[in-house]
C-alpha cells in the first residue's frame, strides 16, 4: 500500500474497521524505545499521509492512532507498529478509556516532577 526506504503500512489481516491501516518500521524495533529519531520521523510521517489518505477516502467520523508498547499496554506482536483506524459513531471499537481512575493527587503531582525533571536535563 505504501512504502519507503525505511516504512511499510499495509492491511492488517483482521482489521477492525475498513481502512485499518498498519504502519511499521522496516528494520526490527520492538518498541518505541528501540528506534532512532530518522525511524521516528519517517513512521510518523507514513502515519500522516495514510491518516489523510483515509480521510480523503472514507467516510469517517473519526480517526483513532494507537501505538503500544508491553503487554501493559496490550502490545501483543513485539515489532513497534503503528494502528490507523478509521472510526465511525456507532462502531464496536473500544479503546477502553477509563471514565474515572483512582490515582490521587500526589501520585499525579510525583509523576509530572518527575517527567519535568528528565526533560530539563535534555
Amino acid at each position: 500500500m505504501l512504502r519507503t526506504d525505511r516504512i511499510v503500512a499495509f492491511f492488517p489481516l483482521d482489521p477492525v474497521a475498513p481502512g485499518h491501516t498498519l504502519v511499521v518500521p522496516h528494520s526490527h524495533a520492538p518498541d518505541i524505545w528501540s528506534i532512532d529519531r530518522d525511524t521516528g520521523h519517517a513512521l510518523m510521517d507514513a502515519t500522516l499521509e495514510i491518516a489523510e489518505a483515509v480521510r480523503r477516502a472514507l467516510p469517517i467520523d473519526g480517526l483513532n492512532v494507537i501505538q503500544s508498547n508491553g503487554e501493559a499496554a496490550t502490545q501483543s506482536v513485539p515489532h513497534l507498529h503503528i494502528h490507523v483506524v478509521p472510526r465511525q459513531w456507532g462502531d464496536a471499537m473500544d479503546i477502553g478509556w477509563p471514565s474515572k481512575t483512582n490515582w490521587g493527587d500526589g501520585a499525579i503531582d510525583a509523576a509530572q516532577d518527575k517527567l519535568r525533571a528528565v526533560l530539563g536535563q535534555r
